[in-house]
Formats: structure tokens, sequence, C-alpha cells
């Protein structure tokens, strides 16, 4: 194997790990959860920093790290919702902005031109309170914190991240289309 396909394997292995994370939710083996999505997490600071350190950029890992990063968090909202852990109207929320944003960019390369990705700050820090916020409810379930205002103020923290992530997205991509599409009508 050549070492620059390493983060990509790790990529892959934090999509892999999605599955067992959701089956131990569902199963109540709360602590088991929190190790994998642990290992997962870490598994997303590995593969950046090598692939950064050493060059090893690819296309495929510039495709598997964000779908890795998205599974896992979707995923996690979502059985973590089911499960009753989450309220509904945040799961909601959560999955909204992201399908939202497939969709806009979706457009965009469709109707504009190709997007090449560059996350936001204010999304830097929203994905950082979910990851957060998930890992304080696994811990909650697990037993080891019972900070339940915490969890409840990071969850109204999480959603107002979540809704001026979206709005972000879709005020710097709709300008973006706006300024390019008399031209791209007059190419046409």
């Amino acid at each position: 194997m050549n070492l620059r396909q390493l983060p990509n394997l790790i990529s892959l292995l934090r999509i892999l790990l999605v599955v067992p994370v959701v089956w131990s939710l569902l199963q109540g083996a709360y602590t088991t959860a929190l190790i994998l999505f642990l290992i997962a997490g870490l598994s997303d600071g590995l593969d950046g920093y090598l692939a950064r350190r050493y060059q090893w950029i690819t296309r495929l890992g510039g495709f598997l790290d964000p779908l890795g990063d998205k599974l896992l968090m979707v995923c996690g909202y979502l059985t973590l919702g089911w499960i009753g852990a989450l309220p509904g109207w945040l799961v909601g929320t959560v999955i909204a902005r992201d399908v939202i944003i497939v969709l806009g960019t979706l457009s965009y390369r469709w109707l504009i031109a190709n997007v090449t990705a560059q996350p936001l700050l204010i999304s830097k820090l929203n994905t950082g309170l979910q990851i957060v916020l998930v890992l304080l409810v696994i811990l909650s379930l697990a037993g080891w914190l019972d900070l339940p205002m915490l969890v409840k103020g990071l969850m109204y923290l999480v959603f107002i991240t979540t809704v001026m992530s979206g709005a972000s997205y879709v005020a710097l991509w709709g300008y973006r289309a706006w300024q390019q599409w008399p031209t791209r009508r007059r190419g046409a």
C-alpha cells in the first residue's frame, strides 16, 4: 500500500464505524458507542493531519473525509433523536441545514459552475459544537455525566449556530450565483 493513501484508509475506517456507533446506541451500549465515536472523531483529526503534513492530499480524500464526517454526524443525530435523547426540533434543524447545503451545492454546480468546498468559520464552530453535544449526550446516557442544564444550553447553542451557518452558506452562494448568472446566461 502506498502511504499516500493512508489518510483515505483512515477516512474509510470512520465511514465503517458509523454502523457500529448507531447499532451500539440503539442497543443501549452507550459506553461502546462513546468509545467508537471517540475513535471516529480522533480519526478525523489524524487523517487531516497526515494529509496536510505530508501533502498526501488526494481528490478521493477530498470526497471521503467530509462524507465520513457527515455520515457520522447525521446518523448520530438521527439515532439520538430516534431514542429520544435529542429533541426533534434540533435533529430536524441539523438535518435540514445539511440537506439545504447539499441541494444548493448541486444546483450551483448544475446551473453555474463547479464548487470548491470552503468551510466557513461559523460552520467549523457549529460542527465542533455538534460533536461536543453528541459526546455529552452519550456521556449522560452512559451515566457518566449529570449536567442536564449544560446539555440543554448546548442544544440551544447548536441550534443557533446551525441556523447561522446555514443562512451564511445560502447568502454566500446565493450572492455568488446572482453574480455569475448573467455571465452564465450570455455564455449559453
